[in-house]
């Protein structure tokens, strides 16, 4: 069937349906990797957001049960150029249809994605919806340009209950504002005795607990919606060592006075190469963040800058003068992407070790 992708410039691209329709309203957002598209439709800090793929064919690969990086997909929508009906991997358990249609995430191929790059990476991202082939396209464009995206993400993601993941290491506390399962898998991997709890939990009951780290987990939307996590983690500052990735990075900036700012296109890719300032060396990292810490709010906060961008001088990760902490905006646990950065996750745990 016919559907329609109609920005909120009043744009409309026409091209053929699939998966489910269950439509919404979300940021328009594109994704620059070649693969890994089924660990970015589980990805919860994509959530509200409609993901466009620059790779043109999409599909090929399947889904299978061991590569999502969450229980709940929630994506708004999916847009790729050529969508591949007939997976060709011998790990697919069901085809991309299949499984969005079973999830209700609704998707459009055979549309000029190239020609919505460019629009994006000049005007920035935008709202964006999905309709049914001769929809009130006016309706939509007016309601767009009248609503606010959704927010609260992270409310809708963190886990209810503290959950753990035992170990015979040393013992760490995540908060969970949107974390995925390639976390989980680094920390275990390692031996460390983990704990997620839910993204608004004191900093008290979490202090009571014991831990010998912090980790404020990546997650959708603004540092701004989750005031609670924002505020726990000044009181944590100095007691524990703490560890900060995508949205917990920008938590981290703001618990110390910086500031974040919107973006104007995001980092969204799995191979993004940034400059590790303490080695002088090129890094390639996996990325999924629409703010970025305001440069110019560093003064007087300590914040001291390890990493940035190639592609446009931002910055991506600092450490601090005072306190023990490593703070990252890129998704070391790259799930998908290039797995250069992997050892943040041992110097984290030399940061315990050290504290005791």
């Amino acid at each position: 069937m016919k559907r329609l992708l109609i920005l909120e410039d009043g744009s409309v691209y026409e091209g053929i349906g699939f998966g489910g329709n269950n439509y919404q309203m979300g940021e328009l957002i594109f994704q620059t990797g070649m693969s890994g598209y089924q660990e970015i439709l589980s990805d919860l800090s994509y959530y509200g957001q409609i993901v466009m793929m620059t790779y043109p064919a999409i599909g090929n690969c399947g889904i299978n049960r061991d590569d999502f990086e969450s229980l709940i997909p929630n994506v708004f929508g999916f847009v790729v150029k050529e969508y591949c009906e007939e997976p060709s991997n011998f790990r697919s358990d069901m085809s991309l249809d299949e499984f969005l249609k079973m999830k209700n995430i609704p998707a459009i191929a055979d549309i000029d994605t190239r020609e919505i790059t460019r629009k994006i990476r000049d005007n920035g991202v935008m709202k964006a919806m999905m309709a049914d082939e001769g929809a009130d396209v006016k309706a939509i464009v007016d309601m767009m340009k009248h609503t606010e995206l959704p927010t609260g993400g992270v409310a809708k993601v963190s886990t209810q209950k503290p959950f753990p993941i035992p170990s015979r290491g040393k013992k760490a506390v995540m908060l969970d504002i949107g974390t995925k399962f390639a976390v989980i898998r680094e920390f275990n991997e390692r031996d460390i005795d983990l704990l997620v709890v839910p993204y608004n939990m004191s900093a008290e009951k979490i202090m009571e607990l014991q831990p010998d780290g912090v980790i404020l987990s990546g997650g959708p939307g603004s540092p701004d919606e989750i005031p609670e996590t924002i505020e726990a983690t000044k009181q944590l500052l100095g007691k524990v060592p703490l560890l900060g990735i995508g949205l917990g990075h920008e938590v981290l900036a703001l618990a110390l006075g910086a500031n974040v700012k919107k973006m104007k296109t995001g980092h969204h890719g799995n191979s993004m190469p940034v400059r590790n300032l303490k080695k002088n060396k090129i890094e390639f990292t996996a990325q999924n963040h629409g703010y970025d810490l305001d440069e110019s709010s560093i003064d007087g906060t300590g914040i001291e800058i390890t990493y940035r961008a190639l592609n446009d001088d931002s910055v991506e990760g600092f450490t601090h003068n005072k306190y023990e902490l490593i703070s990252v905006a890129f998704e070391p646990e790259a799930s998908p992407g290039a797995d250069d950065l992997k050892y943040i996750f041992d110097e984290f745990i030399e940061l315990m070790k050290e504290r005791g």
